[in-house]
């Protein structure tokens, strides 16, 4: 299944979105409003390879709970993952199999070429 998890609220996914052009056949997961489960997230991290891999230390909280000064756990990780949806490195696209996370360009080109098959 071809699926993207993404914040409606976020400047930088809609950009992207709006970039791919994704298809119809396309599910769009606002994480917001649609919280992520921990079969989606087993899944997400399988394709990963870990759940550090889908963790963002760009978000608030990360800072504001001093997280940089601790040691985590793939458990810690997969943990405040699931807690709170802001520590999802977004948007994660799940495109034919592959996972493309985050919004670096290299990524997002990634991305692009997977949907032109």
């Amino acid at each position: 299944m071809n699926k993207i998890y993404h914040l409606k609220t976020c400047s930088t996914c809609v950009r992207i979105l709006k970039e791919l052009n994704v298809p119809s056949n396309f599910v769009l997961q606002d994480i917001k409003t649609e919280a992520i489960t921990e079969t989606q997230l087993e899944e997400m991290k399988d394709l990963a390879g870990s759940y550090e891999a889908l963790f963002s230390r760009r978000a608030t909280l990360y800072k504001s709970m001093d997280l940089k000064n601790k040691d985590l756990t793939e458990t810690d990780y997969k943990n405040y993952i699931l807690e709170h949806y802001t520590f999802l490195s977004r948007p994660v696209m799940i495109i034919n199999g592959d996972i493309f996370v985050g919004n670096s360009k290299k990524n997002v080109e990634a991305a692009k070429q997977a949907l032109q098959g």
